[in-house]
């Protein structure tokens, strides 16, 4: 995976990704402008939060394209066959290749779908802003999935014959606009549904990404039953325009900035200082940073990059064994998905249409919770006497000074402590002064929310600002050169994301007209009558869910189900959302879509099976921390409660 985003790019995803970035820095603008504009003049751009979200369309289609090459498209398998596991590495090429031609044809259907949107939404003339439509924002659509046809074809071939060259795409191109004018869109939709399955899962065992498997199965429910394929980028269309949605990005692009400056290195100092410099303090120290860290990027694997290279040594310094540091590190990554400004959180607060101040507020304790579950009930304030104090030369760590994206001096944590106690405090308060500026990012993300003068948009626009200007201006720690990594991973990361939000969504909506979770509540209500039973029985289906999905996907095809049975045994729906996201956290450690393993493999250069055996005490510890907060619903109400937002 490509974190500088932008090594592995041709020339149409580079041409792509600047529209992507271009879409990045209008989304950022316009919020602030009107916010600044409003006390005096009520605003100065017309129709402003409606041009945002159609921004936000044309970062979605350009991002995604711009991710594929630089491995931003998740997949099940880490984009390769299943195959390549065994010792059939011919047959996996073949595999793979399959199933990225698939893929390709996936797209193209999907191309064609969003045409015929395109031009039924021209004929309607719907005005937008300075002159433009709609329809011309929504042309992304068919263009950027045709790009993506494009792409994957030329991923297919290259896994037969690497040295493909680029202009190779001139050739795929036509003959995908042949098999267009040949009828393929028609001949397709007379599969049976049971073809489209088979496919699916053809695709998902061959390392395709992960929107062209809930695609493909979205394209064959909706054939099944003669609908027409254009509600599927209607469906994409509904979501990428949501308005709350542009605050994704621009919360990204805050922590972004932040990680690839050195305030990492800053806050750790803060809690070593705060915590003191046994070993039990740095671990509880860890577990809190990693979990902050991963709430402010927006990315486990990013906390993973930017604080395992620093914590790992640290704990080591300390004796602390070194699978149970990894294991520790790893875990507490994925523990940030009930922090403000988790995106997660807010994504659940979209989905569930439950104000996103009120969805802040009520994981903060949750978070907590699981932090103590993780370092109670996982075992890692028992220190286990295999593997202690192993030498830096010998471990292996892939630390930020080694890794493109950033880059950091040398950490007084990695050294043991030495000073005086009359002189820690002093240290203590310089450690707070070095990082209070990025200690302020808290309230400037969160305030404005909460109090209402500011939108979830405009709230992330000026976070993103304030996080510009303390690494450009007040830190200069980032050029303006150093600042095009930051954008283009954030329009990346979000572009693969919200491709599968709007494949997920079109399967959930055809799953709610089909009355699946009707009929869902019927037959659970028929075997479970208690509420506290259906949320510890929710805990186990989301937690087997988690590991098989993306965690955005999992969201999005599952809280529209599962929500209206949790309404039916009169579960408050902020409850439910904090424990759905808490069991999702276990996804991040389980595979296939456990992330962080592969994450955590190459930061600390060690076997998947090295960390999928660190991290196997945290997942029983989530689940224990889960079914607490499940079983005690004040965890999570109490705080929203207090502040009246309930």
């Amino acid at each position: 995976m490509d974190l500088r985003g932008e090594q592995s790019l041709g020339v149409l995803e580079r041409l792509a990704a600047a529209l992507a970035v271009a879409a990045l820095i209008g989304m950022l603008l316009i919020p602030v402008i009107e916010l600044v504009a409003r006390p005096f003049r009520g605003g100065l751009i017309t129709n402003a939060p409606v041009l945002t979200q159609h921004l936000g369309l044309v970062l979605s289609l350009c991002g995604a394209l711009a991710a594929f090459p630089a491995g931003h498209l998740s997949t099940l398998t880490g984009s390769v066959s299943v195959l390549q596991l065994g010792a059939f590495t011919s047959l996996a090429r073949w595999h793979h290749g399959l199933a990225m031609a698939i893929a390709g044809l996936c797209a193209l259907l999907l191309s064609v779908a969003s045409f015929e949107l395109v031009l039924s939404e021209r004929q309607a003339s719907h005005p937008l802003a300075f002159g433009l439509e709609v329809w011309m924002f929504q042309a992304v659509m068919p263009l950027g999935y045709a790009a993506l046809a494009i792409s994957l074809s030329l991923a297919a071939v290259r896994s037969l014959r690497p040295q493909t060259p680029f202009v190779a795409a001139v050739p795929l191109a036509a003959l995908l606009i042949g098999l267009e004018l040949l009828g393929f869109s028609q001949a397709i939709q007379a599969l049976e549904l049971a073809a489209f399955v088979a496919l699916a899962l053809l695709l998902a065992s061959g390392g395709a990404p992960i929107f062209a498997v809930i695609g493909l199965l979205t394209v064959g429910l909706f054939v099944s039953v003669d609908q027409p394929l254009a509600s599927i980028p209607l469906s994409q269309y509904a979501m990428t325009v949501n308005p709350s949605l542009p605050a994704l990005p621009l919360y990204t692009l805050a922590g972004l900035l932040f990680a690839r400056s050195s305030a990492a290195r800053r806050i750790s100092d803060l809690i070593a200082q705060l915590f003191g410099g046994g070993w039990r303090a740095s671990v509880v120290a860890s577990a809190l940073l990693c979990s902050a860290f991963t709430a402010l990027t927006g990315g486990s694997g990013v906390t993973l990059l930017a604080l395992g290279g620093i914590l790992l040594p640290m704990l080591r310094s300390r004796a602390y064994p070194e699978q149970q540091g990894i294991g520790l590190i790893t875990s507490a990554s994925a523990l940030g998905v009930l922090l403000a400004p988790s995106v997660p959180l807010i994504m659940y607060a979209i989905l569930a249409r439950v104000p996103i101040q009120t969805m802040l507020l009520a994981g903060l304790l949750p978070a907590l919770v699981m932090v103590i579950c993780l370092l109670c009930f996982g075992g890692f304030m028992r220190r286990s006497t295999k593997g202690i104090a192993t030498p830096d030369h010998e471990a292996g760590v892939t630390s930020l000074q080694d890794h493109p994206m950033t880059s950091l001096p040398d950490h007084p944590m990695t050294r043991q402590p030495s000073v005086e106690r009359n002189a820690a405090g002093k240290q203590g308060l310089g450690a707070v002064a070095q990082a209070g500026w990025e200690l302020m990012a808290i309230p400037v993300a969160l305030l404005p929310l909460i109090s209402g003068w500011a939108t979830p948009t405009e709230s992330a626009a000026l976070t993103a600002v304030y996080a510009f200007c303390v690494v450009t201006m007040i830190r200069r720690e980032l050029s303006l050169s150093d600042l095009w990594p930051c954008f283009l991973l954030t329009a990346q990361l979000i572009g693969g994301v919200m491709l599968i939000l709007g494949m997920a969504l079109g399967l959930t909506n055809f799953l709610v007209d089909a009355g699946i979770p009707d009929r869902a509540i019927e037959w659970v209500q028929s075997f479970i009558q208690d509420p506290r039973a259906f949320l510890l029985a929710a805990v186990l289906f989301i937690a087997l869910a988690g590991a098989l999905m993306e965690i955005y996907a999992a969201l999005v095809v599952l809280v529209p189900l599962m929500l209206p049975l949790a309404i039916s045994y009169e579960i408050h729906p902020v409850h439910f959302g904090i424990v759905f996201l808490a069991t999702l956290e276990m996804g991040f450690l389980c595979p296939p879509a456990g992330m962080n393993l592969y994450f955590a493999s190459a930061v600390f250069r060690k076997p998947l099976r090295f960390i999928m055996a660190s991290v196997l005490p945290a997942l029983l510890s989530i689940l224990a921390g889960s079914a607490c907060i499940a079983l005690l619903p004040e965890i999570a109400l109490s705080l929203p409660r207090w502040f009246k937002q309930l």
